[in-house]
């Protein structure tokens, strides 16, 4: 056999396929190679193949990164640091949790920022000593699956072809170094180069970090897969000075904040072995709370101002009140509670250590009614009912007089004016009275002498009814106006509001009885008669009937309780005539009729309640 134009023994030949042996590839004779006879050679050299074990590169694991000294390297500690004293002190200003910027970062399910094992090695990588090469050849020489790692002295050997120096070369040059060689020996080939595993670097991160310590990451690693992996900065670590050391000077200076607010990573420098971060200790703190697009607590650089601080906050959002802030500083020994700072002195005031800056809502405020715009919706008995835009501070009477006026049907006294403001303050106080009401019923088993008869569940049960009930009830915000019977028009000085809903209706014609009676009806309205007459078309009073709490609804929504007055009372037309039940029959009853007065001003009793129930 022949390599080159040298005739090869056959000894040789053995100590060649010995040298062979332990790799997994078979090498054809190159160019110009000639056999015993003469002849060109046709057969190839035979290597039987070794398995060789995959090795996972090392990567920095986002959830247990490796510290030295712990058994496995497991992180104890995966929460992400306790709030320091200030973000303690300003969430209770600001009546929630508030966290530094950037501290969403460190969290468990946030800290994966290690360079995966698949990602694509950049052309501008340089190989060093540890790294794992696989080569592939086909052509005139074959070889399939060849690992080889770089030693010490930045070499790999290529069996046949020798060592090639590949430590400091660019990853996008070492296709053409070691074709080079490989041409140095053979012809008419095609070679396939990647890296198959990187080495490991080992870095220090130190300072105010989370977790410091040494820690063993990829090779494509920045300072920021390195600072993440030690969870962070800790409580009074800083976001913007993360210094990267390499034999003892400084590479960069790194400011998370170009990351997070810019994506800005021009500071973050490829790590090298030995390569030390120091985290260095947080600046002056600063609070945007309120309505900023994110509120948090932002760490400032020195000479910057108040509105260097919104910017950090995204500036504020659609709502805020961008004239001025309120800006909080309790450390300062002349502090005075709240102050309100204007937009353009907010562009000069150097911020200070503590400040808590306040971005007020324009949101929620109640105009005054002459800057409010105002829609009213008329219906009924007028020319032209609809909707009618106004100016602020318009009367009812210049409103009913674009509708065109009342018709002749229209019947002002029971008109229903429904406001929005009256409805929610209606509310309000309704909700108060039924927890009182509660209160009360709930609280009589208690301070009753008969505690054990008003404890049965039948007692309690009805209690719960009762008050659910009044809870489910709307107010619907109606303005009620003691307008005489005749009145032709509605009254007309009111200012309205937005929102306003006015109904006139027409002249009712019925007067209607109702409750313990022995035919409740609508009657026709008679002039001159009495309630008690009405009453008495209804068949009277029946047994179980109250005379002394007959009360009447007027059409315009006041209520007539009176007592047995009420009976004497002239009745109006749309007039609503209730006769309830007697709340003596029974202590309990009469116990809640007492409440329910005092509550209501005995305008509606307990029966009245007890008949909402049933």
């Amino acid at each position: 056999m022949m390599i080159g134009s040298r005739p090869l023994a056959a000894g040789s030949l053995v100590l060649a396929l010995s040298l062979a042996a332990p790799l997994s590839a078979q090498l054809a004779p190159p160019v110009g190679g000639t056999g015993a006879g003469g002849g060109m050679a046709t057969e190839q050299i035979a290597v039987p193949p070794v398995e060789i074990g995959t090795v996972e590169p090392a990567v920095i694991a986002a959830d247990d990164p490796v510290r030295p000294g712990e058994p496995g390297g497991a992180v104890a500690a995966k929460a992400p640091p306790p709030p320091n004293e200030f973000e303690t002190w300003v969430s209770a200003v600001a009546g929630k949790p508030l966290r530094r910027f950037g501290a969403e970062l460190l969290v468990p399910g946030a800290r994966d920022f290690t360079a995966p094992p698949t990602t694509a090695i950049p052309p501008d990588y340089r190989l060093g000593p540890g790294d794992e090469l696989l080569l592939g050849l086909t052509g005139s020489v074959q070889a399939s699956g060849l690992r080889l790692v770089v030693d010490s002295e930045g070499r790999i050997f290529v069996p046949r072809v020798g060592a090639v120096r590949v430590g400091g070369v660019r990853y996008g040059d070492l296709h053409g170094v070691i074709e080079r060689e490989v041409s140095r020996q053979y012809r008419g080939f095609h070679l396939e180069v990647g890296v198959a595993r990187l080495q490991g670097l080992t870095v220090y991160v130190t300072g105010f970090a989370a977790r410091p310590g040494s820690y063993t990451v990829n090779s494509l690693s920045t300072l920021v897969n390195a600072v993440l992996a030690a969870g962070g900065p800790a409580a009074g670590g800083s976001f913007r000075s993360i210094q990267l050391r390499r034999g003892g000077q400084l590479v960069s200076d790194f400011d998370l904040y170009d990351l997070l607010l810019k994506g800005d990573k021009r500071g973050d420098a490829a790590l090298q072995n030995g390569d030390v971060i120091y985290i260095a200790p947080a600046g002056a703190e600063v609070a945007v709370i309120g309505s900023a697009n994110r509120e948090a607590i932002f760490e400032l650089a020195p000479q910057e101002v108040l509105t260097d601080a919104i910017l950090y906050a995204g500036g504020v959002n659609t709502v805020a009140d961008d004239s001025r802030l309120m800006l909080l500083n309790a450390l300062s020994p002349d502090a005075a509670g709240w102050r309100e700072v204007s937009a353009a002195d907010a562009g000069t005031q150097k911020a200070r250590r503590g400040d808590v800056i306040r971005i007020l809502s324009n949101i929620g405020i109640a105009r005054p009614l002459r800057q409010q715009p105002v829609l009213v919706t008329v219906s009924g008995e007028v020319a032209r009912p609809g909707h009618y835009y106004v100016q602020p501070g318009t009367r009812m009477a210049d409103v009913v007089a674009q509708a065109g006026g009342l018709t002749t049907e229209a019947f002002p006294y029971a008109s229903v004016i429904k406001r929005e403001s009256v409805k929610h303050q209606q509310r309000l106080s309704y909700d108060r009275a039924i927890d009182d009401v509660e209160l009360l019923l709930s609280s009589q088993p208690v301070t009753s002498v008969n505690r054990a008869q008003l404890v049965q569940p039948g007692n309690v049960a009805l209690i719960k009814s009762i008050v659910e009930q009044l809870r489910r009830r709307e107010p619907d915000g109606r303005l009620v106006f003691d307008l005489p019977v005749d009145a032709a028009a509605l009254p007309g000085d009111l200012i309205l509001e937005n929102n306003d809903n006015i109904h006139v209706p027409s002249r009712p014609v019925t007067v209607g009885v109702f409750g313990a009676v022995p035919s409740p009806a609508s009657f026709a309205y008679r002039p001159g008669a009495t309630v008690g007459d009405f009453v008495e078309s209804a068949g009277g009073f029946q047994k179980i009937g109250d005379k002394s709490e007959v009360f009447v609804v007027r059409a315009n929504g006041t209520v007539v309780a009176e007592g047995k007055r009420t009976l004497r009372a002239p009745a109006l037309p749309g007039d609503l005539v209730y006769v309830p039940i007697d709340a003596n029959r029974g202590e309990f009853w009469a116990r809640l009729r007492d409440i329910t007065g005092s509550l209501f001003g005995g305008l509606v009793g307990a029966a009245s309640v007890k008949a909402l129930v049933e």
